[in-house]
């Protein structure tokens, strides 16, 4: 069972300081970013930065966790939010600022990464206006891997912040309907990396960076599904027309964060 499986989990801060894995490449060159340009930085204004994804022009997906300031425990107004596409040596291929911040319901915010909370650990930044670039394609998503399946893991990190740094020598270990544990050994601050599988020549999103846990002597990454639980956020986010009030979510449905007064429930 998936309980047996995960013996030590941590949950990866913003900023948090680590060593860089051994099989992480900094990906230094132009050419070798191109590919990676709809990856970028999640700035929080007083409190760190993650890593992020767009999925659309104006979404990007990362972790529910980046999106609390981690000494307060308190959920960021979205003007601390800004997305840096393609941040390498200084420099970004196109910059957003958050118009608001969307989590999963049943997301609870806490220092300990528990797995329940590790298998919600998603949010959707919508941006204040579309990037609007050529060069920055969003990514499209993947149904969940299979185990044996191989998997990259773009990201940013305290001591290469900088620039992305790909892994691509790690694969899908087990699962089960909530959460990935993958052999990537991931570093504190990669929080909301994009974990990518190849799909008929493209690379596409199949889970999100939640934590990282230690089992029989090995560090392993776990990655929170998307699945049904993304598809009812971007759902929410399409019907709700603007109207979002920022509050700290609790065990509220995503239409109570909305304003509404109907309920939904996920299932995976």
């Amino acid at each position: 069972m998936f309980a047996r499986f995960v013996l030590l989990i941590c949950l990866m801060l913003p900023m948090a300081a680590a060593q860089a894995g051994q099989t992480l490449h900094k990906l230094l060159s132009a050419d070798e970013a191109r590919a990676w340009q709809a990856v970028g930085r999640v700035n929080m204004k007083g409190a760190g930065f993650c890593t992020g994804a767009m999925i659309a022009p104006n979404l990007v997906l990362t972790a529910a966790h980046c999106v609390f300031d981690p000494k307060t425990g308190e959920k960021l107004d979205p003007s601390r939010i800004s997305f840096l596409a393609g941040w390498r040596q200084g420099r970004a291929a196109a910059e957003g600022k958050a118009r608001r911040t969307i989590v999963h319901p049943d997301y609870v915010h806490g220092k300990t990464a528990k797995v329940e909370r590790v298998a919600v650990d998603i949010a959707v930044i919508e941006l204040e206006h579309p990037i609007r670039n050529a060069a920055i394609v969003p990514f499209e998503r993947y149904k969940r891997p299979n185990i044996g399946d191989p998997v990259k893991i773009v990201s940013y990190a305290k001591g290469r912040s900088e620039m992305p740094s790909l892994e691509e020598a790690c694969e899908v270990l087990g699962k089960d309907p909530r959460v990935l544990v993958l052999s990537c050994n991931v570093n504190f601050g990669s929080s909301g990396s994009p974990i990518f599988v190849m799909h008929e020549g493209k690379a596409k999103i199949a889970s999100v960076v939640s934590a990282k846990a230690h089992y029989q002597e090995n560090n392993v990454a776990l990655g929170t599904s998307l699945g049904a639980p993304l598809e009812e956020l971007l759902a929410e986010l399409s019907r709700s027309n603007g109207v979002f009030k920022s509050k700290k979510p609790g065990r509220l449905s995503l239409n109570e964060q909305l304003g509404r007064k109907r309920t939904t429930f996920f299932t995976n």
